[in-house]
């Protein structure tokens, strides 16, 4: 047989080696050869980093335009943070009302946090969350960002020692109330469906548990 020949031959065969071991890779470990370590795998990662990333910017953002303004600057506009004479007439008040300030602003941003990490999404309702957010305070009540907006309130009311600031703290979780049973939960229901129902069964919409329930 003439050496080129001889060549060619070897070099088809060569092709269909690699040809059964691409299909072998490709047909019977679809999962290892795509989804393992390939480039399915690659843009996927970025795809979630690239979505984590704009929920962080957009919560960041909607921090400043919703729980700043209603827990800040309207409370500011009402106190000028001038202290007045404490209520019962005891100093011991105002440690209460800092306490109810602290803790709600930590809640604040962990429930924030979660939305954007765990969540894929940001608490604005034009920008909802990929997924149901559980974790966290959100073990402990349905509601952990708002029931933390009205403790920022009421615990500047009574650090500051305003009934006016009472007055406008109970308005803003009347308004937060009939949000949540007008428009949130339905949406949430049709958004999340049977995972939400079981949600709602087991963690209370305003009053926090004392106790974590699995959900």
């Amino acid at each position: 047989m003439p050496r080129s020949s001889r060549y060619a031959d070897a070099r088809c065969a060569g092709q269909r080696a690699w040809s059964r071991r691409f299909l072998k890779a490709v047909a019977i470990q679809p999962l290892n050869a795509l989804t393992g370590h390939g480039c399915i795998n690659i843009a996927a990662g970025r795809e979630d980093a690239l979505s984590k990333i704009t929920a962080i910017l957009g919560s960041a953002l909607f921090f400043l335009v919703a729980p700043a303004m209603l827990a800040g600057v309207i409370p500011w506009s009402i106190t000028h943070w001038e202290f007045r004479p404490p209520f019962l007439e005891a100093e011991a008040t105002r440690l209460a009302g800092l306490a109810f300030i602290i803790a709600g602003v930590s809640g604040l941003l962990d429930s924030f946090a979660r939305f954007a990490l765990q969540g894929l999404g940001t608490p604005a309702p034009i920008a909802p969350p990929r997924n149901l957010v559980v974790s966290g305070l959100y073990r402990y009540v349905r509601n952990p960002i708002y029931v933390a907006v009205v403790a920022v309130i009421l615990g500047q009311a009574v650090l500051f020692a305003d009934r006016h600031l009472l007055g406008y703290g109970a308005l803003i979780w009347l308004f937060f109330h009939i949000f949540v049973i007008a428009y949130e939960e339905p949406t949430l229901r049709q958004s999340f469906g049977a995972e939400y129902e079981s949600y709602c069964a087991n963690v209370p919409r305003w009053l926090p548990r004392l106790t974590q329930r699995a959900v």
